[in-house]
């Protein structure tokens, strides 16, 4: 019998330890998941106001856990791989349709949505998102040249064929992207820079191998401190990190060529494995203010797509027509479709012969 007892109290003790391991798993989950009050933001590193998601938890109550990623790519394959359940992600258009296709990306709840009538209508139904059912816009921008002001003469870059002139020898920085160095060598074709014609692209290879004296460096990051620190007569770069140079140094100036030029677009998108969905509307709801908008642009330096909240800006950036063009230019500018990886490869070979030519 008292083997017995001794055996019973045993078991007693073993369901005991299973009842407190399984109390202590829930526990554990729902600590992990109590993250309903946490939202996840996967975006492009410093690109928003901190005191805006400080403030954005005092107002709504949600926390927000920040996490940053430097390139669309990176972004991708994070959110593909699934090990992190991101509630809101900042790609560029033509990684929304990547993403779209892949079916990573959660439709829009238009009735979630606060503040649509506050973004510019020229920002939105683009070809990579039509309805914007998936996205919307967050800031924008273009290439453009990015030229020193004691060593060039800003009138002259009215297209982007300026570039070649034999004067600008060994004075060029190119950044490293195949789509936007043989985008601007197409469209100084008069092509378009979603070109998908083998001749157009062998043509375009062609021009572009007759910069190369021209050009000092192909560089990325970097580009824009070396622009900063004199390093270079002219840049093709973007108007974000043109603008920052130019806050380091007074005599850059940037220009968007007449002829066209690639108009960038970056937009707030829901992953599809979102586990705090709620959340994730508020932030979008937020950011979508007119005074928060307003507020954020004037911490990044990027256009606002948000027309209420460019409005409040001051009339020194409204009127700044490198970040800002006149509609004329913003009619020439193209957005860049989604490649196929077939001609993914074609421009990425192409630009990288064109590299090798440098070295």
């Amino acid at each position: 019998m008292k083997k017995l007892m001794m055996t019973f109290g045993g078991i007693c003790l073993v369901i005991v330890a299973l009842l407190g391991l399984q109390w202590g798993l829930m526990v554990s989950r729902n600590q992990q998941s109590s993250g309903k009050d946490t939202l996840t933001f996967y975006n492009w590193g410093d690109y928003i106001d901190p005191s805006i998601l400080t403030d954005f938890t005092k107002e709504t109550g949600y926390k927000v856990n920040y996490q940053t990623f430097d390139s669309n790519e990176a972004m991708y394959t994070k959110i593909q791989q699934g090990g992190t359940n991101f509630d809101l992600a900042v790609p560029s258009d033509y990684m929304v349709a990547k993403l779209k296709d892949a079916g990573l990306l959660a439709k829009l709840d238009k009735k979630q949505l606060t503040g649509m009538n506050n973004l510019n209508p020229q920002f939105l139904n683009q070809s990579f998102d039509r309805g914007n059912q998936y996205s919307i816009p967050y800031f924008w921008g273009t290439l453009g040249i990015l030229y020193n002001k004691k060593e060039v003469n800003g009138s002259e870059l009215t297209n982007w064929s300026a570039l070649w002139s034999a004067k600008y020898r060994n004075q060029v920085l190119l950044v490293d992207s195949a789509r936007d160095i043989l985008g601007m060598t197409l469209i100084s074709q008069g092509k378009s820079v979603n070109d998908q014609n083998v001749a157009d692209l062998a043509a375009a290879q062609g021009k572009l191998s007759s910069l190369m004296p021209n050009v000092k460096a192909i560089v990325g990051d970097e580009l824009k401190l070396y622009m900063a620190q004199g390093e270079g007569s002219l840049a093709v770069t973007y108007s974000g990190e043109a603008k920052n140079a130019m806050e380091r140094n007074p005599d850059l100036a940037y220009t968007v060529p007449e002829d066209g030029s690639n108009l960038w677009l970056d937009n707030l998108v829901i992953p599809k494995s979102a586990e705090h969905k709620q959340a994730a509307y508020a932030l979008m709801n937020y950011l979508n203010r007119p005074d928060v908008a307003a507020k954020n642009a004037q911490y990044i330096g990027y256009a606002t797509a948000n027309k209420a909240a460019y409005e409040r800006l001051p009339k020194s950036v409204q009127n700044d027509k490198a970040f800002y063009p006149k509609q004329s230019v913003l009619d020439r500018l193209q957005v860049y479709q989604n490649f196929d990886q077939h001609w993914t490869q074609l421009y990425n070979d192409a630009f990288l012969e064109f590299k090798l030519g440098k070295s």
